[in-house]
C-alpha cells in the first residue's frame, strides 16, 4: 500500500458544442410543368436522401425556413416560415412540401430546416 502510486484519474473534457435535432435541406423550387406554376407546393432536397424510400421517413415531418429580416420584432430579426413534408417527388429523394404562407422565389436555393419530430417511430 506503501508504495503503491496514486491513481491518475483520466477527465475527458466535454466540449459545449450544440446538438443538431434537424437533418440539413435546400428549397429547390415550387413544383411545375412547363407553364403552369403551383407555388402551394414546394420541392425540397434534403441532405442523404437519395432514394423515394428513404423519403418515408421524412413524410409528415414540420419543415423551418429561417431568414432575416431588417426589422427586429421581438427583439430578433430573424423569422420562420413553418411548413410540413406532404409527399416524395420523384425518384431522386425530393419531397413535397406545403408551407402556411407560400415560399417566396428568393428562398429558392436557400437553406431549411426539417425538423425530426412529430416522430411516428
Amino acid at each position: 500500500m506503501a508504495g503503491e502510486a496514486p491513481k491518475s484519474k483520466k477527465t475527458v473534457k466535454k466540449s459545449k458544442q450544440p446538438v443538431r435535432l434537424y437533418a440539413k435541406g435546400v428549397i429547390l423550387g415550387y413544383k411545375r410543368s412547363k407553364s403552369n406554376c403551383y407555388a402551394n407546393c414546394t420541392l425540397l432536397k434534403i441532405d442523404g436522401v437519395r432514394t423515394k424510400a428513404d423519403t418515408q421517413f421524412y413524410v409528415g415531418k414540420r419543415v423551418a425556413y429561417v431568414y432575416k429580416a431588417k426589422k427586429e420584432i421581438q427583439n430578433s430579426k430573424f423569422r420562420v416560415m413553418w411548413g410540413k413534408i406532404r409527399r416524395s417527388h420523384g425518384n431522386s429523394g425530393v419531397v413535397r412540401a406545403k408551407f402556411n404562407k407560400n415560399i417566396p422565389p428568393k428562398a429558392f436555393g436557400a437553406a431549411c430546416r426539417v425538423m425530426l419530430y412529430p416522430s411516428s417511430i
